[in-house]
């Protein structure tokens, strides 16, 4: 089984898109599009003539926009077309392309990278949260979904912590 999994991520920055520096803006851009563009690009022949799958991680914020993340959210927004313009071209190919949204992940750089090495602030994302997703999680929701039958697709995956109703409601203990 050959499968592609475009994991391009990294949120720069938390600034109104008034004030957000067109720099970081270029950053997560072409890490999370045109990044994801050129390796699907790349391996896409491979990937249909093994009858393989294309994984594009996305983020809920590719779904749901909040203040201080437009950069971020408009990459994800990116990905998350990618995935479904993918999905309708290669429709009648032997290619899955399959989207997974995830919620809050806690890993060690994501949000210290947003927050430019602020480890306070950093850490103040999952404050309280008794159980944020972790890499494995996701890794193992990857797993789940390229382990179906080669016949099902699955569009479009979210997948958050119980504690997360949206990106911006998160249950918090005291």
């Amino acid at each position: 089984m050959d499968v592609l999994v475009n994991n391009a991520g990294g949120a720069i920055g938390t600034e109104p898109v008034a004030t957000a520096d067109p720099t970081d803006w270029r950053t997560m851009y072409e890490t999370n599009v045109l990044g994801t563009l050129h390796v699907t690009q790349a391996l896409l022949p491979r990937l249909t003539a093994a009858e393989g799958t294309v994984i594009i991680l996305s983020s809920t914020a590719g779904l749901a926009t909040y203040e201080g993340g437009g950069g971020y959210v408009a990459a994800k927004h990116g990905a998350h077309v990618i995935a479904e313009t993918l999905r309708l071209e290669l429709c009648g190919r032997p290619v899955r392309v399959i989207e997974i949204a995830p919620g809050m992940v806690r890993t060690e750089e994501f949000a210290l990278t947003r927050f430019r090495g602020d480890k306070d602030k950093a850490d103040a994302v999952y404050a309280g949260v008794a159980e944020p997703l972790t890499a494995d999680d996701v890794a193992d929701t990857i797993t789940w979904a390229v382990t179906r039958p080669p016949h099902v697709n699955i569009d479009l995956l979210v997948v958050r912590p119980r504690a997360q109703a949206s990106n911006y409601k998160v249950h918090r203990e005291a």
